[in-house]
């Protein structure tokens, strides 16, 4: 029987060659302007095996950045430099789709221009801490966005998906979850708005499906997917029904036709028994996976591929690892944000590991 994870997967007009994907993790290497040096190229070019990577999250606007050396895709000057990462991947015979991410409140004003405040649906102050290169500074209250700045932000997404199809991305990803902009709009105890973008769960829904209508506009429906995390409490985020929530939402993504759907659960709700079945799409399953959990998941049509993201730090050649059954290295926490090559491009393939071993 031939192992479901190296089977063939059509995800849209993406042809992924296996299943095994490459999670967003951010990774603080960029440079202070928001671009990338040939280092990030080298990493990427590393885990091309990946039947699909998804990059760290690329701010699409200055005012969506909220952490210390992330990259963007807000100037012209920011995707030329990912376009020599996508060269890279394409070279090793790898398939790359930028994610866009906007953080909203969960940033800082030393990470914005002239030290704005961040900005959110609602003036709701998260708790928690934004990390600097100076240490941990507490959050504070965001600025409730204006109407007239939600299309400008929209437009953002929009501009961004051009850039990064320009750079060479074979697809976009809009960050929807982990308590970052679209998902502070989406849910009701940070989305306090009586205008159109608040309210019940279809006026929450607004702003996400404005921003994933634009973008496909750009891209086409075939080139976009979107990452959920329903009910992950990371960054202080929580809605009051969220099964009401994910669901709506979810049916109304599905009459969009994208590419693909990443949705990363660790809860008590089984939410892939939930949204799997309203999405037409390819399904991305994330969330702590293994190699048999992960046959398991696809086995049981629960997912269409599964998304590895700590695993693919250690192992650049992870899809192979699985296939053989050789071991898995650990990653080094320390440097999982730290600037430099140590962490980052400089752990092996199985191969030379062997060799290493073995000298």
């Amino acid at each position: 029987m031939r192992d479901p994870l190296f089977t063939p997967l059509q995800a849209g007009a993406l042809a992924l060659p296996n299943r095994v994907v490459m999670a967003p993790m951010t990774r603080s290497r960029a440079l202070d302007d928001g671009s990338v040096s040939a280092m990030t190229a080298t990493y990427y070019a590393q885990r091309a095996s990946a039947g699909l990577i998804i990059t760290e999250g690329l701010f699409p606007e200055a005012m969506g950045k909220g952490y210390v050396r992330t990259p963007g895709l807000a100037t012209d000057e920011q995707a030329a430099s990912w376009a020599r990462v996508t060269r890279a991947v394409h070279a090793a015979g790898g398939r790359i789709a930028a994610q866009l991410m906007h953080v909203g409140r969960i940033s800082d004003p030393l990470f914005l221009p002239h030290g704005s405040t961040p900005v959110a649906p609602s003036a709701v102050r998260p708790q928690g801490s934004s990390y600097t290169d100076l240490g941990a500074r507490p959050h504070i209250t965001p600025r409730a966005l204006e109407r007239t700045e939600i299309k400008r932000i929209v437009n953002a997404y929009a501009t961004a998906t051009e850039r990064a199809l320009e750079a060479g991305f074979d697809a976009v990803e809009l960050h929807a979850g982990s308590g970052y902009l679209p998902m502070q709009f989406l849910s009701s105890r940070t989305n306090h708005r009586l205008d159109e973008y608040g309210g019940d769960v279809l006026a929450r829904s607004r702003f996400l499906l404005e921003v994933l209508d634009a973008m496909v506009a750009v891209a086409d429906a075939g080139r976009v997917g979107l990452k959920l995390t329903p009910e992950l409490p990371f960054n202080d985020i929580a809605d009051d029904t969220p099964e009401l929530t994910y669901t709506t939402l979810m049916r109304e993504v599905a009459q969009r036709g994208i590419a693909f759907a990443e949705v990363v659960s660790t809860g008590p709700i089984d939410w892939h028994a939930l949204l799997r079945p309203l999405f037409d799409g390819a399904y991305f399953l994330g969330g702590g996976q293994t190699r048999d959990s992960a046959v398991a998941h696809l086995q049981a049509g629960r997912a269409d591929a599964v998304v590895f993201g700590q695993a693919f730090i250690a192992n650049p050649d992870l899809p192979r690892r699985l296939l053989s059954g050789a071991p898995l290295a650990s990653a080094d926490r320390d440097t999982f944000y730290s600037p430099g090559p140590q962490g980052y491009v400089d752990y092996v393939a199985w191969s030379d590991a062997a060799a290493l071993a073995a000298a």
